[in-house]
């Protein structure tokens, strides 16, 4: 199957649902590529960056589970090249 190299970018605004997002982002483990998370202690918000190599669909299944959790905010950049 085809797979595009994708940015996933989280803010989470709610940390009880960090729990859940851990475990969406476990799920995901085999296409994921890295994880950076900056927690803004200041603002009490956390950001994250995922890298991903996946099939299109399976990444927009993952923004999508990612996007229904409370308070988290996301947005999927994919890259030009397959």
């Amino acid at each position: 199957m085809e797979t595009r190299v994708a940015a996933i970018s989280i803010i989470v605004e709610d940390p009880e649902s960090v729990e859940s997002l851990n475990a969406i982002l476990h799920e995901a483990g085999e296409y994921i590529i890295g994880r950076m998370g900056v927690p803004y202690r200041e603002k009490n918000i956390n950001i994250i960056m995922i890298a991903i190599n996946a099939p299109q669909d399976v990444t927009s299944e993952i923004s999508g589970k990612i996007g229904r959790l409370n308070g988290v905010n996301v947005k999927t950049s994919y890259a030009n090249i397959k």
